[in-house]
């Protein structure tokens, strides 16, 4: 066997044991792009051997997705299978995981009229709203991880000759998911703990103000009372730890929905699905974004804040060392799940109910009433760099430091 051979099955165990913790006698569905097969099956049989008792798989074709906004009617868009919404809520009604393999390819959507996008991602989301519920709230174990394909490849390692760059995304991936450690279960059971520790820290400070400050950014995040920051992962309402992200790097929660003031301007591209926003700022009053400009994609957030009232406030707070893995790597990724583990970001749109307290039990009108957001849709930007200080104020008005120069203080 070897060593790629070797690392896919670390990195498909990893996956299972870690991510979604696969459960004897749990459905497993898996979400993937036809050009990761191989890794894919590997993820199948490591659950099967956990003990899954059924394990499905969705395939996605970039190619099948395009010719959908090139050559559909235009009725399409505004349509989504209620028997494939069914179908997840009835997932997760019988206590099963959700795996997706998401590698959006940053231009699927070039030259395709940004509505049709939105459109149909409103469409999704409308139809997909209960499964949402049990996701958002962790009441099932979900994961997102990641796995090159040509298009992404092509793109971030661009500097390099063609027939290097899958293998040298497939070693950056294996390096990022601790997939080169000796053990490397044990190395995330390390990671998380350390994740803990921050997030414990956090808690226990109860900031009621976060302010930001670097070139294109002065902002000020309140946030509201009960607020819990989070890291890495949770347990399900079985009590089962997983992981939803792999990799992670970010410590997260909520701001107050309308305790958002001022600019903020973001560090990184930002790939919506397939659609690129890039050297973008944003302006709040009251938590509601005012003004937003952007050089690149500006109609993308013209789509994105058109969504739903929600899609204009801040649902998440994230903060992630400048210098961290990730970041360390010196690469755009072009990919949230991957950039957003290399800098501080906050995302517009739906809180997580699990960052206050008795969240989960709240219904959205109580969730708005004590601060946090509801949307539709949650888009994560980013917004950390060298030169980002961030400043916590208590109760009393007193601040301290929190990032100095893009670190910890």
């Amino acid at each position: 066997m070897s060593t790629h051979e070797q690392n896919l099955e670390k990195y498909a165990e990893l996956v299972v044991k870690i991510g979604v913790n696969v459960q004897p006698g749990q459905v497993l569905h898996v979400e993937s792009p036809l050009e990761v097969a191989d890794f894919t099956r590997q993820i199948v049989k490591k659950a099967y051997q956990a003990g899954a008792k059924y394990v499905e798989v969705h395939w996605s074709d970039d190619e099948i997705t395009r010719a959908r906004y090139e050559y559909a009617s235009d009725d399409s868009f505004d349509y989504y299978p209620e028997w494939n919404a069914t179908s997840m809520e009835q997932l997760a009604e019988c206590g099963g995981a959700l795996l997706n393999i998401k590698v959006p390819n940053p231009e699927l959507f070039k030259g395709i009229d940004s509505s049709k996008v939105v459109r149909a991602g409103n469409a999704a989301a409308k139809a997909r709203k209960k499964f949402s519920h049990y996701t958002r709230n962790n009441e099932i174990s979900w994961c997102l991880v990641k796995a090159p394909t040509k298009a992404w490849a092509d793109i971030v390692f661009a500097d390099l000759p063609e027939e290097k760059r899958i293998d040298t995304m497939w070693e950056t991936i294996f390096k990022m998911q601790r997939v080169d450690k000796e053990n490397p279960v044990q190395a995330w059971q390390d990671h998380i703990e350390q994740l803990k520790t921050v997030s414990d820290k956090l808690n226990d400070k109860c900031y009621k103000r976060l302010h930001y400050r670097a070139p294109g950014t002065d902002l000020s995040v309140e946030m509201p009372e009960g607020h819990i920051w989070k890291s890495a992962g949770d347990k399900n309402t079985r009590g089962v730890y997983f992981v939803a992200n792999m990799p992670t790097e970010e410590v997260y929660s909520m701001p107050h929905r309308l305790g958002v003031n001022g600019t903020v301007r973001s560090t990184m591209p930002l790939n919506m699905n397939g659609r690129i926003v890039d050297k973008f700022s944003l302006t709040f009053k009251e938590g509601r974004v005012v003004e937003y400009t952007a050089e690149v994609g500006q109609e993308h957030l013209d789509s994105l804040f058109a969504t739903d009232e929600g899609a204009k406030y801040l649902g998440e707070i994230a903060l992630v060392p400048h210098d961290s893995p990730i970041s360390n790597l010196n690469r755009i990724f072009y990919n949230t799940g991957i950039d957003e583990n290399a800098s501080c970001h906050f995302a517009v749109g739906s809180a997580y109910p699990v960052n206050i307290e008795n969240g989960q039990k709240m219904t959205q009108e109580e969730l708005l009433v004590h601060g946090a957001n509801v949307s539709l849709t949650h888009v994560d930007f980013m917004v950390g760099c060298a030169e980002l200080d961030i400043d916590g104020e208590f109760e009393d008005g007193t601040r301290e430091p929190v990032f100095i120069k893009g670190n910890w203080a």
